[in-house]
């Protein structure tokens, strides 16, 4: 009877069930058989084996399928399994025993066999029973399979878990589309002409005498995954036998399973109701406190993963990503998609294509940079500003502030230089043009990623209508045009409405910015006075630094309150809009957000660049704020100098703030629960808790997902661009920090935060949007800087108009002699204002009272026709200024547009791949189906059943 059992691949889709019975009536009668004849024992194992491997490609048709649907809670003992699954529908060899490291680990069903597949957490004193009774025996009848558990730690708090079997599996994997490997793939090599062979052979043993590349990972700690070797699919039960599955508990994996199952719990319903719908909604109104899947166990272990290799994923992980040790690798992106999912790892990959995209910027940053220190001793005007002795600048506030030389700002002069020197219009112009091929350079490798990941042909399915949205709107209804069928309807009038009263609030929020920013300006004319006047000589002699730093400090302080209203009032503002899915709500606050924090972050960086110093009028007529507070002046040195400061403050203080709420916050919070573990039930007692109670006691992952990570990067991506005319070194410190962040939100991850749902993206959606905007903002922001906060311009006027090589079309040192005196304008000091006079009278630099002094602009002298108007060389220097931004910003746009021309969005060997891909699949379906259809031929024949005209 045993050798006359057909095989899988010559039974057709109608016989399935015959074969189930087979089966059943297999394992009835083997047993009787083995006591009435004395048949080997080890030859009826063998026989077993052998039907076994035959049908093990097959869905366990009759797994879980006749689990009781009643109420575990009645049956629920403390710190004991209620297991709703029946495992007597299992295919088992006999002697085979349940496996004790699988009950262990906490991943696994009491069974030993069942894999958790999803947590779901909920107190017994919740008053929400009836809708979970409800919802968990729908959730039955859908075919998961289900067991609960006390907790250790607090026996009100119950853990369900859910296991996902065969053809729960196999049935929604169909329905969602899920792409599974059915083919190796076949590489072919290109033709390579003789002497490209030579070239690439002496390229080739060049390389044999450099070192290894440290940054690859080693490949014998990766595994293998398989699906990206293969040809993908769609996955299909008809097509069983076109795909590669070598064991069926592992032919899912554990991230597909998870998504499978929340799939499922999205759509069981848990009430009598059109709407009463979804695990969200018993998330939303506390029916369940927690629902995540599992992590792959500890990512700890006592043997070395060298010698023992990985215990799991998360291990590995854990050694070759997040470990401190791996800062200078490259990430294993394909293992991190297959572990969090493609959304969570296209994040990481753009983080790390962003960052290795820095380094030509932060070389480029650093070179002018180190331009500026080489060419020190060589600047004419940094020499001629600490030699000025003799020139006497006016006071830079009312009253305390003295008189001063100019030789007094030589330090201020040589700093000035190190940033604003020959090289930063040349950086301006790269960083541009850097911006924009960072984002085109992005598409092709989002392309890449998109074709390994098999997210080319994926499309998003139609969302859910949010809830809020449901109720509010639940009287209007209109037909979907997708669907077919009735949903909740917003009227025109009423969006619009609500959109402008939105925008009202974003624009209310702005003023409120500005007001913050109009504070600062208050604070650096009042303490600016305060500090000349302090009894300390070193915070008197810098009281314009002393200023500007605290100035910064406290900006920094006032930008993090915001913050954190900001919040409250985008999530208000977009409730208010009601968005229909929770895509258009995401994208909503997402914009909110960004607006608020990039206006809040950079509010006072633009102050300083454009505004500080520009309207203050000269000595003898101040302009003042609310005719009291006169404006705050540059320094004799310029403004470039409080923008760095402004700058490096800001970008070193937010980093740090960010990194440290990002991992110290979660750090402290699990070590304060792991404190209280230990005290309640000892250590020991505490390392043999179970993964659900492991992974209940982390963090969960922040209720916008990924929208913190994303914002501090494209706010970090601002500063390296808009205004980094003025600041070299920003690309620089976002290297930096980038190495750091790559590993801290690795670690994050990994170790602190609760396992997430692993979903599905095609790219990284608004956010590139935004990012293009940034990168036209920064054309501009640079253009202007160069012309007006940095003295380019005015030197480069005087070179070719004024300076000893007027006419000959030079602009060298030699040409900058004297430009320093050109700079400056001359004041009567009698013409002070009673307000404005200082307590001195200047009799300290030369023996009597001063009778002029000087100050930054082109104003003609006090004894000319028109005392203290413009002069020639200002409508000059103005008007190079404005040709100087217009050539700059249509020159950089062209070839930004040029770049983005020439760039394709799609690599050729892609395409050629793709095309070659789709033709070969097209082939290897018809051939495997081809194959099977010869293969029944050939049974039909052998048990003697043939039939005419059979094809082929």
């Amino acid at each position: 009877a045993l050798s006359q059992t057909p095989s899988i691949s010559s039974i057709s889709s109608e016989g399935r069930e015959d074969l189930q019975v087979n089966r059943l009536e297999t394992q009835i009668w083997i047993k009787p058989d083995i006591e009435k004849t004395d048949v080997d024992f080890s030859e009826i194992l063998n026989a077993i084996q052998e039907i076994a491997k035959d049908v093990n490609i097959f869905f366990d048709e009759l797994e879980g399928v006749n689990s009781p649907s009643k109420d575990d809670d009645s049956l629920l003992h403390h710190g004991n399994l209620t297991s709703t699954s029946d495992d007597a529908s299992r295919l088992e060899v006999v002697g085979e025993e349940v496996p004790d490291k699988n009950k262990a680990n906490g991943l696994y069903f009491r069974d030993g066999k069942c894999r958790i597949d999803y947590i779901l957490v909920y107190r017994k004193s919740n008053p929400q029973t009836e809708k979970r009774e409800v919802f968990e025996r729908n959730i039955r009848a859908e075919g998961l399979q289900m067991e609960k558990e006390s907790s250790l730690t607090n026996s009100d708090i119950i853990f369900v878990k859910l296991h996902a079997p065969w053809e729960v599996l196999g049935k929604y994997a169909e329905l969602m589309n899920v792409r599974m490997p059915f083919r190796r793939k076949i590489y072919y090599l290109h033709r390579r002409y003789k002497f490209m062979n030579r070239i690439e052979k002496q390229i080739s043993r060049f390389r044999g005498w450099l070192p290894r590349k440290p940054m690859k990972l080693d490949k014998e700690t990766l595994p293998d995954l398989e699906e990206n070797d293969c040809y993908t699919a769609p996955f299909s039960q008809q097509r069983i036998h076109h795909f590669i599955i070598h064991n069926k508990d592992t032919f899912f994996n554990n991230a597909t399973r998870s998504r499978i199952v929340h799939h499922i719990l999205q759509r069981v319903k848990y009430e009598e109701g059109k709407n009463k719908i979804g695990l969200n909604r018993l998330l939303s109104n506390g029916s369940y406190e927690a629902a995540f899947p599992l992590h792959e166990g500890s990512y700890r272990s006592k043997n070395s993963i060298k010698t023992h290799g990985a215990e799991n994923h998360r291990h590995l992980l854990y050694e070759c990503w997040a470990s401190w040790g791996v800062w200078y690798k490259y990430q294993p992106l394909d293992l991190v998609r297959r572990y969090f999912g493609e959304k969570i790892g296209l994040y990481f990959a753009w983080l790390g294509w962003y960052t290795g995209m820095l380094f030509p910027a932060a070389f480029i940053g650093l070179f002018v940079f180190l331009y500026g220190v080489t060419t020190l001793n060589h600047c004419q005007v940094s020499k001629e500003v600490c030699q000025a002795t003799d020139i006497i600048m006016c006071p830079i506030c009312d009253k305390y502030c003295p008189f001063m030389r100019l030789s007094d700002s030589c330090v201020y002069a040589k700093v000035t230089h190190l940033f604003d020197n020959g090289a930063t219009v040349f950086f301006a112009v790269f960083m541009a043009v850097w911006a924009t091929v960072f984002l085109e350079f992005w598409k092709r490798r989002r392309a890449v990623i998109a074709y390994d990941w098999d997210l080319i042909d994926w499309e998003e399915e139609e969302e859910e209508i949010r809830p809020q949205f449901e109720a509010k709107y639940s009287k209007k209804e209109r037909m979907n045009p997708i669907s077919g069928k009735p949903e909740p309807y917003q009227a025109f009038a009423d969006k619009c409405s609500r959109l402008i009263v939105s925008a009202s609030g974003i624009f209310f929020m702005i003023c409120v910015v500005i007001a913050a920013v109009f504070g600062i300006v208050i604070y650096r004319v009042v303490t600016v006075s305060t500090f000349a006047a302090f009894k300390w000589a070193l915070i008197r002699n810098n009281s314009q630094v002393a200023t500007t730093g605290t100035a910064v400090c406290i900006n920094f302080c006032i930008i993090m309150l915001l913050n954190v209203l900001y919040e409250k009032v985008a999530l208000f503002l977009t409730n208010l809009e009601q968005p229909r899915t929770e895509s258009e709500w995401e994208n909503s606050f997402t914009l909110k957000m960004f607006l608020f924090q990039f206006v809040n972050l950079n509010s006072s960086t633009f102050y300083i660049a454009f505004f500080l110093g520009r309207f203050t009028g000269h000595p003898g007529a101040y302009l003042r704020l609310i005719n009291r507070w006169r404006l705050e002046e540059c320094h004799p040195s310029g403004c470039l100098i409080d923008l760095c400061m402004q700058m490096g403050i800001i970008m070193v203080l937010k980093q740090t703030w960010n990194n440290f709420m990002e991992l110290g916050y979660p750090l402290i919070q699990n070590w304060w629960t792991r404190r209280k573990l230990r005290q309640e039930y000892g250590t020991q007692r505490k390392t043999s808790f179970p993964q659900w109670e492991k992974d209940y006691n982390l963090q969960p992952m922040n209720a916008y997902g990924l929208f913190d990570e994303y914002l501090e990067m494209i706010l970090q991506f601002g500063f390296t661009t808009i205004f980094v005319a003025a600041f070299p070194l920003a690309p620089l410190l976002a290297l930096l920090n980038n190495i750091i962040e790559i590993r801290l939100d690795a670690y994050k991850f990994v170790t602190q935060w609760r396992r997430p749902l692993a979903s599905r993206a095609k790219d990284i959606g608004i956010w590139y949007g935004i990012l293009e905007g940034i990168g036209i903002l920064s054309v501009i922001t640079n253009a202007f800087v160069i012309a007006v906060t940095s003295d380019f311009i005015p030197r480069l006027v005087y070179a070719y108009k004024y300076g000893p090589c007027a006419g000959q079309g030079e602009a060298g040192q030699k040409c900058m002699v004297g430009y320093v005196n050109a700079s400056l304008s001359v004041f009567l000091v009698s013409d002070f204002e009673n307000r404005s006079e200082p307590t001195s009278n200047g009799s300290e630099f030369s023996g009597s009272p001063l009778k002029y002094c000087r100050y930054r602009d082109y104003r003609d002298p006090p004894h000319s026709p028109v005392p203290y108007g413009y002069t020639l060389q200002f409508w000059h220097v103005l008007a190079a200024r404005l040709a100087f931004i217009i050539v700059f910003e249509h020159l950089v746009f062209c070839i930004k547009h040029l770049i983005s021309y020439l760039i394709p969005d799609l690599p050729k060997d892609l395409r050629d791949r793709m095309r070659r891909e789709k033709y070969l699949i097209q082939e290897m379906m018809y051939e495997a189906e081809l194959e099977r259809l010869q293969k029944e031929r050939k049974e039909r024949k052998k048990n003697g059943k043939s039939y005419h005209n059979e094809w082929p």
